[in-house]
């Protein structure tokens, strides 16, 4: 069985808000909590203690009133120093409250979620409360003079079992006040840098050697347990995912089978793409080649046409003459249509002079060059306009998808209940 602890300060709302872990908002419209169990969700902070199902304990502060209490409580005075020194620095624009320092991203509290399993399997709620109140008596015991846990729930009215954990780094400043400081506080508890070689970096820092720290003292008391856990951790795996985000995976595999599907119609955009980028020169090769064949053609049959008009004009004037009721003398009249029919074996043998004729006039550079600027003229809206048309089309297709994909992903519990922690 897997084990998760997930860490985290901030989404793209800001900080984290409590409200979802101690249940302070309407969870009858929260489609993915079951309210009836949500009466055995165990709830504890700082200053309260304990609220355990069935007790009939009413709870007078939310978990977002006892966070705000604890910063100004234990942070005031540094607040309030702070603030003297930037007024003193005429820099009154720095001052800031006890909750602004409470919902700034890098002083806010962290936030853990524990877990064991997922949706497809996981342990009674009663082992996993027991688990997790031992992991904060030690997590208490070894670092609760510089880390301060705030409140934390059991929920239990989700898919799987999970808690929520709320914490804050501090430590004195080099004026000897106490305030929230991440690095600060883990140096004074002891950790070193994963590598003391390396510089301190994202990859490199203290944070790292504390979360390593707690998700062994987790795994050992889950083992105290007879849990089977795998004790290597995969970061940025399935081991440090919430169970939206286990959904979302499997979301984006069947994602990446629609973005295959979607390949070939890529392709027939990106050359669509490609066409209208060259839509003059395309538009320009096709005018001279229209040009060219509609020339050959017209040439052929102005050509035959011509010759067999003037030939079948000739034969109805042989055929006048040779009539009975012509009065010239018929000696004089087959001299005449003899005559007629050597003009027509002529037209016959011009043809092809007449056409080298005909085709020298369309061929004529000056000529071809305004009739092609004219066909490329009316040609190209019509060809862009296609060519944006299919383009359209395909986009809309890929848009389709992609927005299908995209809001199956966004919302993975619609309609299926969300199972998010």
């Amino acid at each position: 069985m897997r084990a998760t602890r997930h860490n985290g300060r901030a989404g793209k709302h800001g900080a984290y808000n409590p409200k979802h872990n101690d249940r302070d908002f309407d969870v009858e419209h929260a489609d993915h909590i079951d309210t009836v169990r949500a009466e055995g969700n165990v709830y504890w902070d700082c200053y309260q203690g304990y609220c355990l199902p069935g007790s009939g304990q009413e709870r007078q502060f939310t978990f977002s009133e006892i966070e705000k209490i604890y910063y100004q409580e234990h942070y005031g005075d540094h607040i309030d120093a702070q603030n003297e020194r930037n007024e003193a620095a005429r820099h009154p624009e720095r001052n800031r409250s006890a909750e602004d320092v409470l919902k700034n991203t890098k002083t806010c509290p962290e936030e853990t979620i524990l877990q064991l399993g997922n949706i497809d399997g996981t342990i009674p709620a009663s082992t996993f409360a027991q688990i997790s109140a031992e992991y904060f008596e030690e997590f208490e015991k070894r670092f609760g003079s510089h880390i301060h846990i705030l409140d934390w729930a059991l929920h239990l009215d989700e898919t799987t079992p999970h808690i929520h954990e709320r914490h804050v780094f501090d430590a004195e400043n080099r004026y000897g006040e106490i305030c929230p400081q991440q690095d600060k506080a883990l140096e004074e508890l002891g950790f070193e840098l994963p590598d003391p070689e390396k510089p301190k970096g994202r990859y490199n820092n203290r944070k790292m050697s504390f979360d390593a720290e707690c998700r062994n003292i987790f795994l050992e008391i889950c083992k105290k347990h007879g849990i089977e856990v795998e004790m290597e951790p995969v970061y940025g795996g399935v081991s440090y995912l919430e169970k939206a985000d286990y959904i979302v995976k499997k979301l984006r595999e069947e994602n990446a089978k629609l973005t295959a599907e979607n390949q070939e119609l890529k392709l027939e955009h990106d050359e669509l793409v490609v066409k209208v980028s060259d839509l003059d020169a395309l538009v320009e090769n096709v005018s001279e080649i229209a040009y060219e064949k509609a020339c050959e053609v017209l040439t052929k049959e102005i050509t035959a046409q011509v010759r067999e008009e003037d030939i079948s004009a000739i034969e109805d004037t042989k055929t006048w003459l040779a009539s009975d009721e012509r009065k010239a003398s018929k000696e004089t009249r087959n001299y005449a249509i003899k005559q007629l029919a050597g003009v027509q074996d002529k037209l016959r043998k011009l043809t092809d002079k007449v056409l080298g004729i005909v085709r020298k006039v369309f061929e004529d550079p000056q000529k071809k060059k305004v009739v092609t600027a004219e066909i490329i003229e009316k040609a190209k809206p019509s060809t862009l306009a296609l060519l944006a048309k299919k383009k359209q089309e395909v986009e809309e297709i890929n848009q389709r998808k992609s927005d299908m994909a995209t809001q199956e992903i966004d919302n993975p519990n619609k309609k299926k209940g969300d199972t998010s922690l």
